[in-house]
């Protein structure tokens, strides 16, 4: 795949915007046991809080889809497939997110962590600008440093 797709997909996994009408994969296939991934996600938001009983097993399928989703991420960041490949894997971690925004919404109240958590993704937010305020596309950290 060439740089600039590479960098496209990037670009569109990371929008702030990327979940928003996209619907949740009926499947998806998370270290290497396929779950039905929307009926889950339906199955848990039908309750107003998640019971204490399902707590674990909803906690348990986050880790996993962020972890799927981090390796996803690789495989393109890392440019180790087509464009084509690459375009699949991009819109499988746009459904993963959507997935992820929907189970962490039903998240019992937890002041605490809600605020260590809205901070987190703040300074996220705050480091993709700075990186694309500065031209930096998380490559090589010497780009730019010449003149010093």
């Amino acid at each position: 795949m060439k740089e600039y797709q590479r960098k496209q997909l990037l670009e569109r996994v990371g929008r702030e915007s990327a979940t928003v009408g996209v619907d949740i994969p009926d499947e998806i296939e998370v270290q290497g046991e396929t779950i039905d991934l929307r009926t889950f996600v339906f199955e848990i938001k039908r309750r107003d809080t998640i019971p204490d009983g399902e707590r674990e097993r909803v906690e348990q399928a986050k880790r996993n889809l962020r972890r799927e989703r981090t390796e996803r991420l690789a495989k393109i960041e890392d440019n180790e497939v087509s464009y084509e490949e690459g375009d699949e894997l991009a819109r499988s971690i746009i459904g993963i997110d959507r997935a992820l925004d929907a189970l962490d919404q039903l998240r019992p109240v937890d002041l605490e962590q809600e605020a260590q958590l809205q901070e987190a993704q703040d300074q996220k937010r705050w480091m993709n600008f700075l990186k694309q305020a500065l031209g930096r596309d998380g490559g090589s950290n010497a780009r730019g440093r010449g003149g010093r």
